[in-house]
């Protein structure tokens, strides 16, 4: 059954293409269509390469700058003013798209913020994923982000080298209402060991500045690790108490959702609700996702034993 990259929902038998409706109106309300990328994903790789000195946007994963054409029906990659980011296919670690738009729309679930994101066919069939900039109001306004290495006075080369405690030292120092920031961590942090995250370093997270107001960014770069690894050795990527793996519900929710971040029991409560009403609906959407079967098998298995873990 077809079914199109931007909804994940079969698309009927009167719709011409790869893009449903209501899929290519979430990108906006006059595309009518959307052409392939004109590149492969090998190409798109080579294409990132040589742009990467260009470019603001950095990282492991190879990544280009586009906008959207609305009136041509297509993305263009450009080197400066692109306001949503491509990712193609990485050569070293298979279906790393599918797996992070997978998981973005995961943590929509639960309601974490998460910017406009999807897939979009490249010219040889495979698919890329796509983010909208959440620090660009527009092709010339651009809103305040800091990300935690540069807030910790860390670099890209020492982003590991810190502890969940000390992000939440650096919210306490910036943010404009700590407390409601701690709430959004807490929620954050079990979500990503709940689906395997465990490359959650400090340049992942961010604080953005809106209405005058300094709040944790909305959630991007948020992977299933654990399933794309051979022997994925740690569950987060900073030591939480100390541990990076064998976390336990008493780690998570009493030591760091009570204890360091100190959460009333109403608040942890009502996170651990949000999670479990959200993660109700995840293995469907898994099943539906855009991944191999092998894989979604995987990430499958790795969910249900976390939230037995936690008891959720």
């Amino acid at each position: 059954m077809r079914r199109c990259p931007l909804t994940y929902e079969p698309l009927g038998g009167g719709e011409r293409g790869a893009y449903s409706g209501p899929g290519l109106r979430r990108l906006s309300r006059r595309l009518e269509r959307l052409e392939d990328l004109p590149f492969s994903a090998r190409e798109l790789r080579r294409e990132a390469m040589a742009r990467a000195a260009k470019m603001s946007i950095q990282g492991v994963q190879p990544k280009l700058s586009a906008r959207l054409a609305v009136s041509k029906g297509r993305f263009e990659i450009v080197d400066r003013g692109g306001v949503f980011i491509l990712k193609p296919q990485n050569g070293a670690y298979p279906n790393l798209p599918e797996n992070e738009d997978l998981t973005m729309r995961l943590a929509g679930l639960v309601g974490i913020e998460t910017p406009l994101h999807g897939l979009v066919y490249a010219r040889d069939g495979s698919l890329a994923y796509f983010v909208r900039r959440f620090d660009r109001l527009s092709r010339k306004g651009k809103l305040a982000v800091e990300d935690f290495a540069q807030l910790g006075g860390r670099t890209r080369a020492t982003k590991y080298d810190a502890s969940m405690e000390q992000v939440v030292a650096i919210i306490d120092r910036f943010a404009t209402f700590p407390m409601v920031e701690h709430f959004e961590l807490f929620l954050r942090t079990i979500f990503c060991w709940l689906t395997g995250n465990e490359d959650m370093h400090l340049k992942n997270f961010s604080l953005i500045t809106r209405a005058g107001k300094v709040t944790l960014a909305p959630a991007y770069d948020l992977v299933n690790t654990s399933i794309v690894l051979d022997e994925p050795r740690e569950e987060m990527a900073l030591p939480l108490r100390g541990k990076k793996t064998r976390l336990r519900r008493e780690d998570l929710l009493d030591y760091f959702g009570r204890e360091r971040l100190g959460l009333p029991a109403a608040a942890l409560d009502a996170a651990l609700e949000r999670l479990s009403a959200g993660a109700s609906g995840w293995e469907e959407l898994i099943e539906r996702s855009f991944l191999p079967a092998s894989l979604q098998r995987d990430y499958l298995a790795l969910v249900r034993e976390r939230r037995s873990r936690l008891g959720l």
